[in-house]
């Protein structure tokens, strides 16, 4: 049995949702480990981001997004309004819980409790989750002539460093 782990460093871009298509530096971290057949696991610590499997779309917006990725967007908005002020219909993330993240003093929770307001963020992951599993067959990610795996970072407060694990479990 051969077992193999890796993560991935994305930067997310802090301004609005960020796709990442990690679908290459799977298939990388697959030949470069000699698998052959198991399954892949990937999947995110934070709780503002999920790995999701979709079609790639090869048209654009103005952004960069690619028009998929444009359109779960704008679903999204109207079902998961951003949390732009305390004041709007979110209880997250609350006094007591807030607090504990203060004082954290880590990276991820910086003292300014206004980046903390992103109960949009936690939601929209919860919705999608936090991995994708793949099967690989005869040294091939079975995800289809068009399908890709994206990393996707739903917070839009800040610009930061993500981490994504990659984990294959086969021969």
């Amino acid at each position: 049995m051969k077992i193999a782990e890796k993560e991935l460093i994305l930067r997310s871009n802090g301004r609005r949702v960020t796709y990442h298509n990690i679908t290459e530096e799977i298939k990388k971290f697959l030949d470069e480990n000699g698998v052959k057949n198991g399954i892949c696991t990937v999947q995110s610590q934070h709780t503002t981001c999920s790995v999701i499997f979709e079609e790639f779309v090869h048209d654009l917006d103005y952004n960069g997004d690619e028009f998929l990725q444009a359109d779960l967007n704008h679903v999204l908005d109207r079902i998961v309004p951003r949390e732009l002020s305390e004041n709007m219909n979110y209880r997250y993330p609350g006094q007591k819980h807030l607090d504990f993240l203060l004082s954290l003093n880590h990276k991820d929770h910086p003292s300014d409790s206004a980046v903390l307001l992103n109960g949009d963020a936690h939601i929209r992951a919860s919705i999608f989750g936090a991995s994708e599993t793949l099967v690989v067959k005869e040294e091939k990610l079975m995800t289809g002539v068009v399908g890709s795996v994206y990393f996707i970072d739903f917070d839009q407060n800040r610009v930061r460093d993500r981490i994504c694990y990659l984990h294959f479990i086969g021969e």
